[in-house]
């Protein structure tokens, strides 16, 4: 059913006219936005996307006309300031209608697409792991997380900072199953960016801790197995890619805790297995 302009937001509805859009559908509501099927005045079949205003979509716009449609979703029109993007309509099916290590393989070539040479506009993850560093160092020794795999990740996440691999890339920052839509043009394409420049190594850990009911009773082997398709898939190094999945569960699982009583006991669960589990 296609939206009434009642149930529209004035923002929304301003756009619409601005943009000269007609709805086609109806609106649909995420963790961080509103996407609206919509119809160009050529008869171009978009959704109009407006995020709510955090770090993680402030540049989402630049990457993706960076990236012009190349293992990605295509822009077709941007207003910043109102986080709002007009984006080509991609189809329903997910990565999740393939199996686990298939999707790995996908996910791993775009990464090699996605990672075009750093924009000076976007953040820097080392600006961000320098922060998480903090966390780690102040994290009570009495929080429900192994304190050697806090004390870990604290000695990894300066090691990683201070030996950088010199190739910095723009990231996608939140490519898994979910992220990764059906398209026309090409099979698959990435959506929804949360963008800095950065080590391509620390993109994997989205795909690990995604479709976590599928590893039940092979947990470690299965997590190894999408490990392993990554790596090979996106010619990383190992290592480096170990290290940086240990730093990143490891500060979500700090970012659970500070929800305080309404910290979710599986999403620490999952980071905790996942940081042992990647390690030899």
């Amino acid at each position: 059913m296609t939206a009434t302009p009642e149930e529209l937001s004035a923002e929304t509805r301003g756009l619409l006219a601005q943009w000269e859009l007609r709805p086609e559908g109806a609106a649909t509501h995420g963790s961080g936005s509103q996407v609206l099927p919509v119809r160009t005045t050529d008869g171009v079949p978009a959704v109009m996307k407006i995020s709510r205003p955090d770090a993680g979509s402030e540049h989402a716009h630049l990457v993706l006309r960076r990236w012009d449609g190349s293992g990605s979703v295509r822009m077709l029109r941007a207003d910043p300031h109102r986080r709002a993007l007009l984006l080509e309509r991609l189809l329903p099916p997910t990565l999740d209608t393939l199996p686990d290590i298939e999707a790995c393989q996908v996910v791993a070539g775009l990464h090699r697409r996605l990672h075009v040479p750093a924009m000076p506009q976007l953040r820097s993850l080392a600006e961000h792991v320098e922060r998480w560093s903090r966390d780690f160092d102040s994290l009570p020794r009495s929080a429900p997380i192994p304190r050697r795999l806090v004390e870990q990740a604290s000695a990894l996440s300066r090691e990683l900072t201070d030996h950088p691999t010199g190739d910095d890339v723009v990231l996608h920052g939140d490519l898994h199953y979910g992220n990764v839509l059906a398209g026309l043009r090409e099979p698959w394409l990435a959506i929804s960016p949360k963008p800095m420049n950065g080590d391509p190594h620390y993109e994997l850990a989205p795909m690990l801790l995604h479709r976590w009911d599928e590893l039940a009773g092979r947990i470690r082997d299965g997590l190894q197995a999408r490990f392993y398709a990554l790596v090979d898939g996106a010619g990383l190094d190992e290592e480096r890619a170990r290290a940086w999945v240990v730093v990143r569960v490891v500060h979500d699982a700090i970012g659970e805790l500070a929800h305080g009583a309404r910290a979710d006991a599986d999403v620490l669960t999952r980071c905790v297995t996942l940081a042992k589990a990647v390690q030899r």
